[in-house]
């Protein structure tokens, strides 16, 4: 199995970042004993991260629709694409979660369409699965996504509900096994080596151990790396 530094989406999405911080973010992700798989950030700094990232091999992840989770693809699309001509490499666009739950059931394809359309294989979709309890809205809404264009599905933005648990992993994990060539992204409260474990032993368990590699997993953390480093064998 993939080393978990390797799985990382090292984040820092505060409303009061500023350039430094994020130059911080980009030197810390160069690991001694190796990179992590990209750094996350607001959408104003993605040329920050990419200049300081060029050559590295980390990717320059960012956010769209962030946090709300508006229902207004168009507006989705266009930030998409702007946000790649300025140096994104991947995007991750918060899914229009409440209007599933009041009943549109064609709004998270509508959305993630759009969104796909401007970023064909770097797309993933935040379902903020821990802001409702109902786990057959959680499987519509990620069979929608995929089904879109999304290439992960992603747990939680950590700003509603409570984050990640495992409950919503499996739907994620179980619905990408049915699908070719699409990931899961964990990101909500994973602070440490044990609770990535956790996650691990799930991934293995749904898809297999040799699934598991920065190409189809992802952790989205902040404090993640430092209890990684710290517990490393």
């Amino acid at each position: 199995m993939a080393d978990p530094i390797s799985l990382l989406d090292l984040t820092s999405l505060d409303d009061d970042d500023t350039a430094a911080v994020v130059d911080a973010l980009c030197v810390k992700a160069l690991t001694p004993v190796g990179p992590v798989a990209a750094v996350c950030v607001l959408p104003q700094f993605v040329t920050v991260a990419a200049e300081a990232l060029e050559g590295t091999g980390v990717r320059v992840a960012t956010v769209v629709n962030f946090p709300a989770g508006d229902d207004d693809p168009d507006a989705a699309a266009r930030q998409t694409a702007a946000l790649m001509d300025e140096g994104a490499d991947e995007i991750d666009v918060v899914a229009p979660w409440r209007a599933h739950l009041a009943g549109d059931h064609e709004a998270v394809g509508r959305l993630v369409a759009a969104c796909a359309a401007e970023c064909p294989g770097h797309l993933k979709v935040i379902l903020e699965t821990g802001s409702h309890g109902d786990p057959a809205a959680t499987a519509q809404m990620a069979g929608a996504a995929l089904a879109a264009g999304a290439v992960f599905l992603k747990t939680s933005t950590g700003k509603h509900g409570r984050g990640a648990d495992p409950g919503s992993a499996r739907i994620l994990l179980e619905a990408v096994a049915r699908t070719t060539g699409s990931g899961v992204k964990i990101s909500g409260g994973v602070r440490t080596r044990a609770d990535a474990d956790v996650y691990l032993a799930l991934a293995a368990e749904v898809m297999g151990p040799a699934w598991v590699s920065p190409q189809t997993f992802r952790f989205g953390a902040s404090s993640l790396l430092d209890d990684l480093l710290a517990t490393r064998a």
